[in-house]
């Protein structure tokens, strides 16, 4: 999940770069969704991880 946030990131600056807006604002948003749902997933994660050791 995380590594295609970072795609996504990735594809959002070299467009903006190279003058595409509407392509790096879809890719940002995309970028930005993706990040938060990793988050959410890595913070379930831990959590039932450490109910698990208990």
């Amino acid at each position: 999940m995380l590594h295609y946030a970072v795609v996504f990131f990735v594809i959002a600056l070299i467009s903006a770069v190279l003058g595409f807006g509407g392509i790096a604002a879809g890719a940002a948003g995309i970028a930005k969704i993706l990040f938060g749902v990793f988050l959410v997933m890595a913070i379930i994660s831990f959590l039932f991880g450490l109910s698990r050791r208990r």
